[in-house]
């Protein structure tokens, strides 16, 4: 074979190499035989690593099949084991034929031995030079398979030094397989198909390297590893420093999914490991210094937007995460797409969900409204989409809408009691429509399941009842609906009598029929079940003063107000209670308190800071934001204000 013919078939070998075409480079091989003692090392290792990487191709690490994988495995042990000898050292290709080798008993399950084969290719002493697209990749690889290996070693170290030698060890190995992978990705995009290289780790090779579609399960393992080894060894910022990173590389075709997932960690790991006090902001653009050849390349530019605290890039990341999964959504119907819709609806769903905790801890409900009507585009028949969009609406106070779209969840999920209870909750507390918000709670109560809190679907057909009953105008309805409600509200007791919601409203029910007694029995019980229930306080202080225990009321009032200092319906007993005892000037000054609570609840309303939208709130938002906003209403609101105590959506 003369010398112009073996490098074309060199040059083509590496070609398949680059492009996985692994039964190629066997054929390929054979050519390679003659000649030379080095051509036949070579044809060797060729013929080793395309099988391995066959193999592996054809059966993915799944489980711990390790006997199967064994044996498929045997024949490229046998030929890579051949030239780690004096002729692979001659060859150039024993330090590749090691690290090969150490992939290989890595996917048999035989992490020590995969780690001494680390040891012979002296992985850690190697220096940083220019690599062809192939052996980046194998390099990459090969420091992530060192640290899967380090992380799943069975061996405890000996000593605290030797377990702090293993955890560096470890997580150095993954940070180097982070940034070889990203760079091996930036570089497969950017390696035009007819581009050479003649530097590779065995120096008998050339490489031709064209785009590869996918970075594998070991490089995608190890690029999410990476911050994730570090939070588990307690270095918080160090991790999300690696989040960043990751991110703030210059972004390929194969790295958009991966991209997707790490900002939504991020995301994650700010909103709940990170404090306002120790979040430390991105820093901005370094100075230029010498590129270092295994570092991925960076965005770089002076107008790029920097976040300032901790606000700014939970929601820059869940935005940025929100358009990748919109991106990737698959808006077909057919069942070819199942699998592929579902696995990209999964993914926006966690996004959302993220965004949904967000935007409501900072005020931002316009945000999160918009971002899922973008969403319902993909989500058709998705109930969890729409269920949160319709909370979205009723925090915005777009209570109708939110109506319509929890109709839509309970066609969705027939069998489901809470969007019916949902419905029947704002048709209740804003929307005055107590007729329809009965029928909804029939609904939730003819679906509930066996164990799963039935009293709530109770009580809230007691509570349709009881509003119908304070609306009605002829006796006879108000007598039969009095009835009724009593009758639902006994019934969620003996369901549940570990509710303090269901003693309360049952003992409102008897102070409405004006049976004292009773209702006093029933509120002291809901009061043992929580003390520090601001309706049952109130009512309690009314059902004292009923028993012309005025000095009694008015000490359980003021305890009262320690604990909820801006209830207004609690400051205008104590008002009333003061009259009664001729304390003018404390009534007067308990009178002002609540003029300045209106004033300043109402002025915040008007100019857009107040609350975003009533008691439905309590359902995703902080639940003492929503008790203040429920206690602050007007004096002639005070009975459907308790619907939105924090605990009234305790159905959850």
């Amino acid at each position: 074979m003369t010398s112009k013919t073996r490098n074309k078939v060199e040059s083509t070998i590496e070609t398949c190499r680059a492009e996985g075409k692994w039964k190629n480079v066997i054929e390929l091989t054979e050519e390679l035989k003659s000649g030379s003692p080095n051509n036949e090392s070579l044809a060797l290792f060729l013929v080793g690593e395309a099988k391995l990487e066959n193999y592996l191709e054809e059966n993915p690490l799944v489980g711990e099949n390790y006997d199967k994988i064994k044996g498929g495995l045997a024949e490229p042990r046998r030929l890579l084991l051949q030239i780690t000898g004096e002729n692979g050292q001659k060859a150039g290709i024993a330090l590749d034929a090691y690290l090969l080798l150490a992939k290989l008993c890595y996917a048999c399950g035989e992490h020590e031995q995969s780690l001494e084969n680390f040891v012979k290719a002296e992985l850690n002493t190697l220096s940083e030079k220019s690599l062809t697209l192939r052996s980046l990749k194998i390099l990459a690889e090969s420091y992530a398979i060192k640290g899967l290996c380090l992380e799943n070693q069975i061996a405890k170290p000996s000593s605290k030094y030797k377990k702090t030698e293993k955890e560096s060890e470890m997580i150095t190995s993954f940070e180097k397989a982070t940034d070889l992978g990203l760079l091996y990705l930036q570089e497969q995009d950017n390696t035009p198909s007819h581009a050479l290289s003649d530097i590779v780790l065995s120096t008998t090779t050339l490489s031709v390297s064209p785009p590869i579609k996918r970075m594998g399960t070991i490089l995608e393992t190890a690029l999410q590893r990476a911050p994730i080894v570090l939070i588990k060894a307690g270095k918080l910022q160090e991790a999300i420093d690696r989040y960043r990173n990751m991110l703030s590389a210059i972004e390929t075709r194969t790295t958009q999914s991966l991209r997707l997932t790490l900002a939504r960690q991020l995301a994650e790991v700010l909103l709940r490991g990170v404090s306002g006090t120790v979040y430390a902001p991105p820093k901005g653009t370094l100075p230029k210094s010498a590129k270092k050849l295994w570092k991925p390349r960076k965005y770089m530019g002076r107008n790029h937007f920097i976040p300032k605290n901790q606000h700014e890039e939970t929601i820059l990341l869940l935005l940025v995460s929100e358009s990748l999964s919109v991106k990737d959504a698959v808006l077909s119907q057919s069942p070819e797409f199942k699998m592929v819709r579902q696995h990209a609806m999964d993914n926006a769903t966690a996004v959302y969900d993220l965004l949904s905790l967000a935007t409501v801890r900072w005020g931002l409900g316009s945000l999160l409204n918009d971002s899922f009507e973008k969403a319902l585009k993909f989500s058709y028949g998705e109930q969890h989409i729409w269920r949160q969009y319709g909370i979205s609406l009723a925090s915005m106070g777009r209570y109708k809408h939110s109506l319509r779209v929890f109709e839509e969840v309970t066609r969705l999920i027939p069998n489901d009691p809470l969007p019916s209870l949902l419905s029947a909750r704002l048709c209740y507390e804003s929307l005055g429509l107590f007729h329809e918000g009965l029928h909804h709670s029939k609904q939730a109560l003819s679906k509930e399941l066996k164990g799963l809190r039935p009293s709530r679907s109770q009580l809230y057909v007691g509570i349709g009842y009881q509003q119908l009953a304070n609306q009605s105008n002829l006796n006879s309805d108000r007598e039969k609906y009095h009835k009724l409600a009593l009758e639902a509200f006994q019934q969620a007791v003996d369901d549940d009598e570990n509710d303090h919601l269901n003693e309360y409203y049952l003992a409102l029910e008897y102070a409405l029929l004006n049976n004292i007694p009773e209702a006093m029995h029933h509120i002291r019980c809901a009061l043992a079940l929580r003390a520090e229930h601001s309706p049952s306080l109130h009512l309690f202080t009314l059902l004292l003063t009923a028993n012309e225990k005025h000095f009694e009321a008015l000490n359980v009032v003021e305890d009262a107000l320690e604990e909820f200092p801006e209830n207004l319906n609690l400051l205008h007993v104590k008002a009333h209670l003061e009259l009664f005892m001729d304390e003018p000037h404390s009534a007067l000054k308990t009178v002002q308190s609540m003029l300045n609570i209106w004033r300043d609840h109402y002025e915040s309303q008007i100019n857009g800071n107040g609350a975003n939208g009533g008691g439905i709130l309590a359902l995703n938002d902080n639940a003492d934001i929503s008790e203040r906003h429920s206690d602050t209403k007007s004096i002639h609101l005070q009975t459907m204000s308790q619907f939105s105590d924090k605990d009234s959506s305790g159905f959850f």
